[in-house]
């Protein structure tokens, strides 16, 4: 009684994985019939769909490549930056943006340094981990050269306020900035 418990057991084991593996084999030749290559070219794109990457669409329009080289655009920005007072007549984009990896995060520590009255250099070196030959003996910078986020950076130098509003403010200032001088 137990051998033939023992053998049914296997047989069934033995055929539900022959069964798993036989459909998975038919599943992967894909359709045929009437419109298989239709159908067939319907589900390779749904299989690259999977890919995450695919999810995320690049907006051109909003990019510094769309507005041109990176060194272009801060020209463009230093003069109108300068006149609203966010950065300082003898100082240029170029020159405050150089630790940073991206634009935009250069114009919202910007933003946020003349918005909440925090020294920009200070700001610049707790967000890139970079110090520079400016002054920032005076700062409450992190210990160690490890770049933290603006939000972050903004709590730690001045932890009064709001660093998720004002880091929000700020980066949609900066977007603003890039939409003015694009078009």
């Amino acid at each position: 009684m137990k051998k033939t418990l023992f053998f049914g057991a296997v047989l069934l084991f033995g055929v539900s994985i022959s069964l798993t593996v036989g459909a998975e084999q038919a599943s992967a030749q894909g359709p045929a019939g009437v419109g298989a290559s239709d159908a067939a070219q319907d589900s390779s794109h749904s299989l690259h769909s999977l890919n995450p990457i695919k999810w995320v669409k690049k907006d051109s329009k909003n990019s510094t490549e769309a507005l041109g080289s990176r060194s272009e655009v801060e020209k463009k920005l230093t003069p109108s930056l300068q006149a609203r007072g966010i950065l300082a007549a003898s100082a240029t984009a170029t020159d405050a943006c150089a630790p940073f990896t991206a634009l935009d995060e250069c114009l919202a520590a910007l933003h946020a340094s003349h918005n909440l009255g925090i020294d920009f250099n200070c700001l610049r070196a707790d967000v890139t981990g970079v110090h520079t030959s400016a002054d920032v003996s005076g700062c409450k910078v992190a210990d160690g050269e490890k770049a933290r986020g603006l939000n972050k950076a903004i709590h730690q130098l001045k932890p009064d306020v709001s660093a998720k509003h004002a880091t929000k403010d700020a980066e949609q200032q900066a977007k603003a900035d890039l939409k003015g001088i694009g078009g």
